[in-house]
């Protein structure tokens, strides 16, 4: 019975989208977006050098995890009653697993995309701030953190092509 209230005017079934949509403890950590991505992203990115999926099914687990998270980050917020709550952090993963796109793994890269993720995120290169403020609801949230793994997914793309040795490559 998902309309059993609990603790206020939260039902069970918001409960357990605000737990997945803060991946348990780690939403409620100081710095949860940067945790998040340290503690899920980067184990991510190595297990999938240790896969090797093909880009294709890469892309479409993107397409579909960026959708889930433009929902929970939409839900989320409205049962927050806050707009980008800290305490969701999926639009973190999800412009992180745009970074590594294609991007082979050595601890250098995971390290490289990792700062440089993190960085362009929180300075909100153009046009992340426009569309984090114009776009409604999670389409705002999680739309800045995929520019920014946009913008890192191609520095690191021209850094491993100009620079491998720097990277581990």
């Amino acid at each position: 019975m998902d309309n059993i209230i609990l603790m206020g005017s939260l039902t069970i079934r918001h409960r357990l989208l605000l737990c997945i949509g803060s991946i348990g403890p780690l939403g409620h950590l100081p710095a949860s977006g940067t945790v998040t991505v340290a503690v899920v992203g980067i184990p991510f990115f190595w297990l999938l050098d240790w896969l090797s999926p093909p880009l294709v099914p890469y892309l479409v687990f993107v397409l579909v995890f960026t959708a889930a998270s433009i929902a929970l980050h939409d839900a989320g917020d409205r049962i927050l009653g806050e707009k980008d709550s800290r305490k969701l952090v999926w639009d973190e993963l999800a412009g992180f697993f745009v970074a590594i796109a294609a991007v082979p793994f050595t601890w250098q890269i995971a390290v490289v995309a990792f700062l440089l993720e993190r960085a362009i995120d929180i300075v909100k290169v153009p046009p992340a701030n426009w569309i984090e403020q114009r776009w409604p609801g999670g389409w705002g949230v999680v739309g800045d953190d995929i520019i920014a793994g946009l913008y890192t997914c191609g520095l690191l793309h021209a850094a491993i092509k100009f620079f491998p040795a720097w990277l581990g490559l």
